[in-house]
C-alpha cells in the first residue's frame, strides 16, 4: 500500500519509489484499427446467415430454385443420388438451419477482426496529380511517346 507524505515544497511524496506514470493514451490511428477490429469482428459473424439464407440454406430446408438446390442436386448426381454427411452442402445446410456454434463464432468474429484491422491501418493514398512546377511552353507541344514506324510495302527489306 502507497502511503503519502508531505515533503517541504508541499508536494506529495510516494513511499517505496516512484508516483506511478500515467498510461499512455492510444492514439489516432490506433483507435481508427480498433474500430475496425470490432466493425469486422461484428460483419463477418452477422453476414454468414444472411449469405447462407441468400444463397438458399434457410432454416426450414434448402429454398428451390436456389444456388443451394443445384448445389445438392449436383452433389447427389456425384455421389449417386444421396448427398453424403459431411459435405459442403450438408455442412453449410446445417449451419443455415441451426446457426453457428460459440466456437466457430469466435473464430469468425476474429478472422473478422483481423481483417477488419487490416483494412483500417490502409491509407488512401491522394490521386496522383501531374507535377506542380511549371512547365516550359515547348513541353506541352512534345509527345514524350514515339510512335511505331510500319513498314511500307514499296520499302525492300535488307537481308
Amino acid at each position: 500500500m502507497l502511503s503519502e507524505s508531505r515533503c517541504p515544497t508541499g508536494m506529495a511524496a510516494w513511499a517505496g519509489g516512484e508516483p506511478p506514470r500515467p498510461q499512455p493514451q492510444p492514439t489516432k490511428g490506433q483507435r481508427k484499427r480498433a474500430a475496425a477490429a470490432v466493425i469486422g469482428g461484428v460483419v463477418a459473424v452477422g453476414t454468414v446467415p444472411a449469405v447462407l439464407s441468400m444463397a438458399g440454406f434457410t432454416g426450414a430446408g434448402i429454398a428451390a430454385s436456389s444456388l443451394a438446390a443445384k448445389m445438392m442436386s449436383a452433389a447427389a448426381i456425384a455421389n449417386g443420388g444421396g448427398v453424403p454427411a459431411g459435405s459442403l452442402v450438408a455442412t453449410l445446410q446445417s449451419v443455415g438451419a441451426a446457426g453457428l456454434s460459440t466456437s466457430s463464432n469466435i473464430l469468425l468474429a476474429s478472422t473478422g477482426s483481423v481483417f477488419g484491422a487490416l483494412l483500417g491501418n490502409l491509407k488512401k493514398v491522394p490521386p496522383s496529380s501531374p507535377s506542380a512546377g511549371p512547365r516550359a511552353k515547348g513541353d506541352l507541344e512534345k509527345s514524350q511517346v514515339q510512335p511505331a514506324k510500319l513498314p511500307l510495302g514499296s520499302e525492300k527489306h535488307v537481308k
